[in-house]
Parts: structure tokens; sequence; C-alpha cells
């Protein structure tokens, strides 16, 4: 099995005719994902890869039955692009675009509360079902089909843990790029639960970084909740305090969100944290074998 998903998940490419929605889902219909429809206001009637465009999400809803989105739009206008997805009743909602305005994402994360639509984003690489789909902006050759989860709040720390694993023989059951903004619409509990459930799923590697406490909270979840195997990393163990690395939530401020903060309360619930990137996925190997 997969979360959230599959063979039959109908995306649609918000800001398709754009440079980077064009160079995506192309990549993403030569994995095999169903993209059933793009939008770009104004440019209703086109098509990009033999794609239909449609002016409205609603439309692309309405006519060809999609239920995930994918959105390549400019930060000034990504939040619309992700609450016109939730009220057209879009069920899975990916959000690539880095740079939204964190106000903007307070009235995102308003307006999702209570509806039926998961958002992963935004600023993220997305989510892939190795051999089923791929929503975002994951490369399909490093996935291989199997049974571990992975849930990272960083896109290329994805692809070097991926690749890392695939090479030792491990394959993943679904991979998802939570981002790494200060407001993102999913957290590591949020998947972990989801991968609790999953009968495939049959353990999760775990890649945090830097800044706030969601890592913590994960622990804490895992302790009490969570009966499989978990193998983390942290990222910035070298950071200063006080300097933003790479995201907008990889900060330690306030003295909190240091990566020996996370990585004791990792381990203090048993879980096996790697330290060097690099041995990540023999330790993988070791522990669900």
């Amino acid at each position: 099995m997969s979360i959230l998903v599959d063979e039959n998940t109908r995306v649609v490419v918000q800001g398709i005719t754009g440079r980077e929605g064009t160079f995506h889902t192309r990549q993403m219909l030569d994995y095999g994902t169903v993209v059933a429809a793009g939008v770009t206001p104004g440019k209703g009637g086109q098509s990009v890869e033999g794609v239909p465009v449609f002016n409205t999400v609603l439309e692309a809803v309405e006519k060809e039955h999609a239920n995930a989105s994918c959105i390549f739009v400019p930060p000034a206008f990504a939040s619309d692009a992700i609450m016109e997805s939730a009220d057209a009743g879009i069920e899975l909602i990916v959000c690539i675009t880095e740079g939204i305005p964190t106000l903007d994402m307070v009235k995102v994360a308003r307006l999702i509360r209570g509806k039926d639509t998961v958002l992963i984003g935004p600023n993220c690489p997305g989510i892939i079902s190795p051999g089923k789909t791929k929503v975002g902006i994951m490369p399909g050759p490093i996935h291989k089909r199997g049974s571990l989860g992975v849930i990272s709040r960083s896109g290329t720390l994805t692809y070097e843990v991926v690749d890392q694993l695939t090479k030792a023989g491990l394959g993943q059951s679904t991979c998802i790029g939570i981002g790494g903004d200060a407001i993102i619409g999913t957290t590591f509990i949020d998947h972990l639960k989801r991968f609790k459930d999953d009968p495939e799923t049959e353990g999760v590697v775990l890649i945090g970084e830097i800044g706030g406490s969601a890592e913590e909270e994960a622990a804490a979840y895992i302790e009490t909740e969570f009966d499989k195997p978990v193998i983390a990393f942290i990222a910035g163990q070298t950071a200063p305090p006080g300097k933003r690395m790479g995201h907008a939530g990889a900060i330690i401020s306030g003295g909190e969100g240091k990566a020996e903060d996370k990585i004791r309360a990792l381990e203090s619930v048993g879980i096996t944290v790697v330290r060097n990137l690099g041995n990540l996925g023999r330790s993988v190997l070791d522990v669900v074998t």
C-alpha cells in the first residue's frame, strides 16, 4: 500500500503553463502520474504536454475529476492557489512554491482547518509512492518500491537518503517532503499516524533539521503510539544559534531548536539517530533486517 497517493490519483497542476510547471508536468507524466488537468487563469482551452488547461481548479475537478493538486505558482499568488484548491474540494494539495509570506500561510492554515484537505508544503519536493505515482519534483529513478516510509523536512536530503536506501536494497512505500517553512500544512506526526495504519509500511526514516520542535513532538508520539522501527537523521548539527540555515524554519532562536536537543529527545525513546549522513543506508539496513 501507500499513503495519500496511488495509481488512482488524478492531479491538476496549478501554474502548468509556466516554465517549472511545464517541466515537472512532463516529469510526472513520464513517471506514470495521471496528470488530468492544468490550471492557469486566462489560458483555459490550451493544452500542455497533451494535458487540458482550465481557468479554475473547480473546472478541473468537475470536468477531469482531479482529486490532487500540485502548485507551481509564484509566492505572491500561491496562498490563493492553495485556498482555491481547498474550496474546490481537492483532497491532497502539494505546494512546491518557496517564499510564501508567513501571514499568507496563516490565512491558509485558518481556511483548511476543518476541511477534508491534506496540504503538503509549501517549500517542499512533494510526495511519491514508488512505482505508482509522484506528485511534485522528486527524481523518480532513485526510488524503489518497498516497505519503508520516509518523512523529511529537507528536499535534497530526501534524495540523498532515498538513494542510499535504494542502493542498500531497501525500497520505499511512500516518501514525503513536508517542507521547511515555519508554517506548513502537515507534520511528522500527521504522517506517522498514516504509516502506523499502513500494513505494508514496516519502518520509517525520519529526516529532521534544526529549528522548531517538530522532532521532539514526533519523539513523544513515537514513544506512546508508534510501534514500528524509526531511524532518524537531524541536519544542522554544527549550525550557529541565531542564523537561519536554508529553510525559513531552520533557525535556532531563544535557545530552542538545537540539533542536540532533537537528537537527545529521539534517542531517549529508543529511536536510532544516525550522526553521519553517509552511514544512513547501512544503519537502516542493520535496524530493519
